[in-house]
């Protein structure tokens, strides 16, 4: 053995015995388990010291701060998804049932019919003033069936739900008094108030805005400055919530498109090994080995044997080294690397399948060297 490396050999282990943190290191996972293997006991890793903060080997590695950071960012969207409000004013949707809607399209009403609602609508604005509020929705259900084409009379009904705390019902006739005439002021001011009584604040702020567009209404401004702060609450909240969405549909799809890369480039890379493997062979010579392998070492064996080592072929001279050298002997021991020979040399290209095993892929560059044709002599 050479005495250089002997004296190396003795070195290193004068090292562990000063310092048995050296075979706690990663790199020397190898040697441990040899040892361990062998019966040996080997010193538990001494404990780290302050001074080291798990930076150098005898500690543990440093620890890594961006797990506890996920816990803050998870429970930060858990807090986009909600959001107080002042709820002051709102009352539950009513349980009652709204009068019945009579259809208005096609409906012909003559004069007598129109005289007639209007009648109801009056009296209806004396009960309202009398405070009877089931008569006035009774009186103005009955002047809708006389005339169901008059916006008013929907949105005068509504200002009745309104005051009676019946925002479901007031909303149902605003919608039919829109749908006659959008141009109306009254059935947008009297749907936004049934809003703000749900809660609905964008919804309320929208109709509310559009009542003072129509024909400016002090009560309906004085509303929409209430309710317009919480709807841009809402709003701006909704698109917070839909930029940190966004976000991480970014990083989703970023994180997809790095994977794809990689599994790319990697494709790639196996493709050039296996086309350099197909175009040249693992070892020099046709079929890998000079001369063929299998089917023989370059030539044959002195004597002619078939399929043998000729004497004076080329490389021979590296299969006489192969019989000297007892760590290839040993390693054709192996059941492992005989396979692996066996399956490169009867497909070059398949090297590329132990690219990641070093006892395989040393052997073959071993093997390389040993079995290369000599320099060409002048």
């Amino acid at each position: 053995m050479d005495s250089r490396k002997v004296s190396e050999l003795k070195a290193f282990v004068q090292l562990c015995e000063a310092n048995p943190a050296v075979l706690h290191l990663p790199e020397m996972g190898f040697l441990r388990n040899w040892l361990q293997s062998m019966g040996a006991a080997i010193p538990p890793p001494p404990k780290a010291k302050d001074s080291c903060q798990g930076g150098c080997p005898c500690g543990p590695p440093p620890t890594s701060a961006a797990p506890p950071a996920a816990e803050p960012a998870a429970s930060s969207e858990s807090e986009e998804s909600e959001i107080e409000i002042d709820q002051e004013g709102v009352i539950e949707p009513e349980s009652d049932a709204p009068p019945e809607m009579v259809e208005f399209e096609n409906v012909e009403v003559t004069e007598e019919m129109a005289d007639q609602a209007n009648e109801k609508k009056m009296e209806a604005i004396a009960a309202l003033g009398e405070g009877d509020l089931q008569r006035a929705v009774d009186l103005l259900t009955d002047a809708i069936k006389l005339n169901p084409c008059v916006a008013i009379l929907y949105a005068k009904r509504a200002s009745v739900f309104i005051r009676m705390q019946r925002p479901n019902a007031a909303i149902r006739d605003c919608d039919r008094a829109i749908s006659i005439n959008p141009d109306s002021a009254q059935p947008y001011k009297w749907r936004g108030k049934a809003h703000r009584l749900l809660g609905h604040w964008e919804e309320a702020a929208k109709d509310l805005a559009m009542t003072c567009k129509l024909d400016y209404d002090e009560d309906a401004s004085v509303m929409l400055k209430e309710v317009q702060p919480k709807a841009n609450k809402i709003m701006e909240h909704r698109r917070k919530y839909e930029r940190k969405r966004e976000e991480k549909e970014i990083r989703e799809k970023q994180e997809r498109i790095k994977k794809a890369r990689e599994e790319h480039a990697r494709a790639q890379r196996e493709e050039e090994a296996r086309q350099s493997a197909e175009g040249a062979g693992f070892f020099p010579g046709a079929g890998g080995f000079p001369g063929g392998f299998p089917g023989g070492f370059p030539g044959g064996a002195p004597g002619g044997a078939p399929r043998g080592f000729p004497g004076g072929a080329p490389g021979m001279a590296g299969f006489g080294d192969l019989l000297n050298d007892p760590e290839l002997l040993m390693a054709m021991k192996d059941p492992e690397v005989m396979t692996a020979i066996q399956d490169v040399t009867s497909n070059p290209a398949n090297i590329s399948k132990y690219q990641n095993n070093p006892k395989i892929m040393g052997l073959m560059a071993k093997l390389s060297a040993k079995f290369a044709p000599p320099p060409s002599q002048p």
